[in-house]
């Protein structure tokens, strides 16, 4: 009887606990991370009764965890990679808006800009057309203020984000670390901690949301590493991620891991998460988006001040810049950060534009070889300035230019190693302004002007003449200099010889009667002429040059007369020439690939758009890939409750035999001992 008895008891704390552990699957039915449990049991030894073997009951070897690590892997993998793209995506979404939407885009205003230039230069007399294109430029500078700021948001949300998201990564990096302090220590008893185990790879996978980890298994332990091995847990020791200002640009958070004594930057190592996508998204979409925007504003207010100043205004005058100068010295002091560690705290580069129309949309960097020679590496693609070995001298006369700016050390001596982030465009989108106010001062007429002396009898016939000498708008100096140039050295008389020979002669007279010059010309043809006016006599401060093209047969002793225009208020030329910047390629012109305005930002807006669809596509593909990646995972290691359903019916039918089985031994025990 106490065998029957000992069988039934076995049977009954089995089912006992079968039915503990599906209820317990049942209530965690919705926990993050818990995997489904099963008992596993075996028959306890049999006894010998004669010359059979008779069994004895059962015994509860386990409760068994179903889990697969290759499942788990795939949902930790795919979980970083989902989490990267859709981190990506959401950013790049909202730059994608900002550029292509007519009301908060570049496109309206630079089209109303030049709309309302178009109007003013087909009657550039009229008050209220030129008051007009100050007002459309104030909106044009106020759009690229606006689009720069949202940015510079963005870069501060990420910032603050990749602050916050470092602090949840060390939080689960300790978690881990102390799951395997635990794990070790419950495993050495021979038992197995499910529910630490499950807390550990939720951890794990809830870490993958935020970073991307690799997880090697070592003696029971999760070390993990992110980026190309860097190590964050090893054991129960942990590394601490954090979010600093960069070594390169404090403006910008960088990664850096410090492990005991040692610290190191892996912002470019780090892949996956919600924090790789951040980074990613800066390193792709953000910096380029602001230094393209940056060049774009660049050549609009370099451009529009350079023209204007080639012509003159109602006053007769030169004209004035109608954008602020991209040379201030408050600009070309920004467009260099000196690097943390530098052996000075006070030497920096003056950035200056030299050809806004030579810019790229990259960044570069400055590294010193000793303390007065230094190369120059552009970051987009490696170049290297000066070609080959040389490199660049700070107590060189001329400052190297390298794609349209120029270097000057100042503040102090530089070192051996000695770094500096060069920024050309980054932040001009954000400080361009419009500083005219007064409308007469825009310069829409031509400083030149060429009729034709009243008495030729001649086909000869001359266009307007271009002053090829150009005018620096941003020197004061040399601005009072060439007006004064222009006003006593011109008029200037083009005089007519016989032809002859298919070629014919003219002389060139100053206001004093004097031959400053002789040419020859192909009568019946279209003929470039170039007049050049020496500084001299000594009234004339600065020689200067100017073009027309001469036409048609010229007869001898016709003359054409050049004058400086000053009363040429109602002459367009210059405005024509302002409005030519619609359409003249003057972004990144030095190469083949130069654009106009329009089309360098419709570009932008087309590179921005492209990327935006592919993020959605990847977005869209690394979501199906997570859900499938889970649902193998919940198949295999989640609780179905239509199954759990069943197994409790089950156990509990095992758990009444069980107890019919005591019962009866209990019966037949009764009935013997009654016998006696």
């Amino acid at each position: 009887m106490a065998n029957l008895l000992s069988i039934g008891l076995s049977g009954l704390s089995a089912s006992q606990a079968a039915l503990n552990v599906t209820g317990n699957n049942i209530t965690n039915a919705d926990t993050a991370g818990y995997t489904r449990k099963t008992t596993e049991q075996v028959a306890a030894l049999s006894q010998r009764s004669g010359n059979v073997f008779i069994g004895s009951g059962t015994t509860l070897t386990d409760v068994r965890r179903m889990y697969s690590s290759y499942l788990g892997t795939q949902v930790s993998t795919s979980t970083s990679l989902n989490s990267d793209s859709q981190s990506y995506y959401t950013q790049i979404q909202q730059v994608n808006s900002l550029l292509a939407d007519s009301t908060t885009g570049i496109s309206t205003v630079l089209q109303s800009f030049f709309t309302s230039l178009q109007t003013a230069a087909a009657s550039p007399t009229d008050a209220a057309s030129r008051q007009l294109l100050l007002t459309q430029s104030n909106a044009l500078s106020s759009r690229f203020n606006a689009i720069y700021d949202q940015l510079a948001d963005q870069n501060g949300y990420i910032n603050e984000q990749l602050g916050s998201m470092t602090t949840q990564v060390n939080k689960l990096a300790s978690n881990v670390a102390q799951y395997n302090l635990a794990i070790t220590q419950a495993a050495a008893t021979g038992a197995t901690p499910n529910d630490l185990l499950d807390a550990r790879d939720e951890s794990v996978r809830q870490l993958n949301e935020l970073i991307g980890v690799s997880v090697v298994n070592q003696d029971g332990n999760y070390n993990l590493y992110i980026g190309s091995g860097q190590p964050l847990v090893v054991g129960n020791s942990t590394s601490t991620l954090n979010a600093t200002p960069s070594q390169d640009d404090p403006t910008r958070y960088a990664l850096t891991l410090t492990q005991g004594a040692s610290t190191q930057d892996v912002t470019a190592a780090v892949t996956g998460g919600e924090i790789g996508g951040l980074l990613r998204y800066r390193t792709d979409v953000l910096d380029s988006t602001m230094n393209d925007l940056g060049r774009m504003a660049l050549v609009v207010a370099d451009a529009v001040n350079s023209q204007l100043g080639q012509g003159l205004d109602l006053n007769g005058e030169f004209g004035a810049s109608l954008f602020g100068d991209v040379n201030s010295s408050t600009l070309i002091a920004q467009r260099s950060l000196a690097q943390a560690g530098n052996s000075s705290t006070t030497s920096n580069f003056n950035v200056t534009i030299k050809d806004s129309s030579a810019l790229t949309t990259s960044d570069y960097e400055v590294t010193f070889t000793d303390s007065t020679h230094y190369t120059v590496t552009r970051s987009s693609d490696g170049t290297k300035f000066p070609s080959g070995n040389g490199t660049y001298d700070t107590a060189a006369a001329t400052a190297p230019v390298i794609d349209g700016f120029s270097l000057e050390l100042t503040g102090g001596n530089a070192a051996m190693g000695d770094k500096f982030t060069i920024i050309p465009t980054r932040t001009a989108a954000g400080s361009i302004s419009t500083t005219l106010t007064d409308a007469d001062q825009l310069a829409f007429s031509a400083p030149l002007a060429g009729v034709v002396t009243t008495g030729n009898y001649g086909t000869g016939a001359i266009t307007q003449p271009t002053l090829t000498t150009k005018i620096d708008i941003t020197d004061p100096v040399a601005q009072a200099n060439m007006e004064t140039s222009l006003q006593s050295g011109m008029p200037v008389k083009m005089v007519f010889d016989a032809a002859g020979a298919g070629t014919q002669g003219y002389n060139l007279y100053d206001s004093a009667g004097n031959n400053i010059g002789t040419g020859t010309i192909v009568p019946g043809n279209n003929n470039t002429v170039t007049v050049n006016v020496a500084a001299n006599p000594p009234s004339v401060p600065s020689a200067f040059s100017f073009e027309t093209t001469v036409s048609g047969k010229p007869g001898a002793g016709d003359s054409f007369t050049f004058s400086f225009n000053a009363d040429g208020t109602s002459d367009n030329r210059n405005a024509q020439s302002l409005l030519d910047l619609q359409t003249k390629a003057t972004v990144g012109s030095t190469g083949s690939s130069g654009k106009s305005l329009v089309s360098a930002y419709s570009s932008l807006i087309e590179q921005v758009g492209a990327k935006t669809n592919q993020a959605k596509l990847d977005a869209s593909a690394t979501s199906a890939i997570l859900t499938q990646a889970q649902s193998s995972w919940d198949s295999y290691s989640g609780v179905n409750l239509d199954e759990e359903a069943a197994n409790l019916i089950k156990f509990e039918q095992y758990y009444n035999a069980s107890s019919q089985i005591i019962q009866i031994a209990r019966s037949t025990f009764d009935t013997l001992i009654n016998s006696f």
